[in-house]
């Protein structure tokens, strides 16, 4: 990974906790607050009169703002700048949102109950090519994705431990967690989720969970 810190744009509409969130990313050596703003518009003008060296590599985003919803700035967002990992940070866990958000193209979706570790956890996930989603809609939204594409199968199987790491992620699970639970250090826990997004030819968690429900990797009866 790069020793150039992770460039952090914030797209928040509520001045307060746009503030806390502020605080919590500067206080970070390896976080670079490069950008707040209150509407996708404005972010979106910002963006589109930077230089490459300034440019977000995460851009935490609302949902609920005024004009462009966040919903629909994601699109917006990533076609002005398409290597930009989006996060949606959000009070909204209505199931629709976050099916939405993710087949838009979120890499990661928490609701604001997230804590400041949680957050800053996820962006530096996001930036290694992990993604998150609150562990209370991961499962539903996992399962709803099976039911909505295309059934696929798979060309190389899984291994029974990468199925079981991968059984973890869908539960919502970091891989600090993982490593935890399965008692294995966490390079070793990133090993296996390589392996698992090569064999899936996938390039992030939501993706690679959703494929093997649909390849019935992951049992759809698993629903919470």
């Amino acid at each position: 990974m790069s020793d150039q810190p992770i460039r952090v744009m914030l797209i928040e509409d509520h001045p307060a906790y746009r503030e806390v969130v502020e605080i919590a990313i500067s206080r970070e050596p390896d976080f670079e607050m490069i950008g707040t703003y209150g509407a996708v518009e404005v972010a979106q003008r910002s963006l589109l009169n930077r230089d490459e060296r300034n440019m977000p590599d995460v851009i935490l985003l609302d949902l609920n703002l005024p004009g462009i919803s966040g919903l629909e700035g994601i699109p917006v967002l990533a076609s002005t700048f398409p290597d930009a990992k989006i996060l949606v940070l959000t009070q909204s866990e209505q199931e629709a949102d976050v099916i939405q958000a993710i087949t838009q193209g979120a890499s990661s979706y928490l609701v604001k109950s997230a804590t400041a570790a949680q957050i800053k956890s996820s962006i530096r996930g996001v930036v290694k090519g992990e993604a998150t989603l609150d562990s209370r809609v991961a499962r539903y939204v996992l399962n709803t994705l099976c039911e909505v594409l295309p059934k696929e199968t798979i060309e190389n199987e899984l291994t029974p431990r990468e199925l079981e790491v991968l059984s973890l992620i869908a539960d919502g699970m970091t891989k600090k967690e993982i490593a935890k639970a399965l008692q294995l250090s966490t390079s070793t826990v990133s090993t296996h989720v390589v392996h698992v997004f090569e064999k899936l030819h996938v390039s992030n968690a939501p993706a690679a969970i959703a494929k093997a429900f649909r390849s019935g990797l992951l049992p759809s009866s698993t629903k919470k």
